[in-house]
């Protein structure tokens, strides 16, 4: 009896696997990915991945056949795996909920996913092969050097900030913006010293600087644009995101 032989599918990164060193599979900036299964959806459905935050994980891993890692890649190129993993499954159509913002009254919506396009960046400004970039914050002129997040840095933040609001649960202080920029800054001033970034971040980053800083990361990282536009009650458009959460997988809820 011959084997059955799944039908993949072969799914273009935002990021074109610029950002990679050369060699690694990622370079090629393409993954190949296997339909679902009913086996797939047992993931899905697991309480205990959903509680520990890594179901989509599972998931990408199960269904990628490319020779890759999931936390080797991009967020946004992971973001990317996992709405061609579910136009795959379920098809290109995403009903979900939103919140009016002037009445905050819950609606329903429907989305095509298929007219979710790549960010438009300019990859010669940028040198292929490395993932690091500088950017002189425009108060203070300190120079930064900083990467962009793989899904594996998320995962170091998500657990350092975890951490420290059970330490900081009295202040009422939520550390996320803080610990996220001290992973991605890599350097400051030329100093690769791990104390000096975290000092920096901690006492001597200008408010209007890290937000322009931050603005800057968005405005190089490659993804997936997840905003569109819904009329809202008064006959307006507002830009809205689009969740991403586990009943995206999961068309009939």
């Amino acid at each position: 009896m011959a084997e059955f032989k799944f039908p993949t599918e072969v799914v273009d990164l935002p990021s074109k696997g610029y950002f990679y060193v050369d060699g690694h599979p990622l370079s090629s900036g393409k993954v190949e990915v296997k339909y679902m299964t009913a086996k797939e959806e047992d993931i899905l459905t697991s309480q205990n991945l959903i509680k520990k935050g890594v179901v989509f994980d599972k998931l990408l891993s199960a269904l990628v056949v490319s020779d890759i890692k999931i936390d080797d890649m991009l967020v946004g190129d992971k973001n990317a795996l996992l709405i061609a993993a579910r136009i795959l499954a379920y098809g290109k159509e995403y009903k979900f909920d939103y919140i009016d913002p002037l009445t905050s009254e819950k609606h329903r919506s429907s989305l095509d996913l298929t007219t979710l396009d790549d960010k438009v960046l300019d990859f010669k400004k940028t040198e292929k092969g490395k993932n690091e970039f500088e950017f002189t914050l425009p108060a203070s002129k300190r120079l930064l050097t900083f990467k962009l997040l793989t899904a594996g840095d998320e995962k170091m933040v998500d657990k350092e900030i975890s951490s420290l609001k059970k330490i900081s649960k009295l202040s009422g202080v939520d550390p996320t913006i803080t610990t996220r920029m001290k992973k991605a800054i890599v350097a400051v001033d030329g100093d690769r010293e791990i104390a000096t970034i975290r000092n920096f971040v901690d006492n001597e980053f200008l408010s209007i600087d890290a937000l322009q800083f931050r603005k800057h990361i968005t405005d190089v990282t490659p993804d997936v644009n997840m905003t569109y536009y819904e009329t809202i009650s008064d006959g307006s458009e507002e830009e809205m995101t689009v969740p991403m959460t586990v009943s995206f997988f999961w068309p009939g809820s």
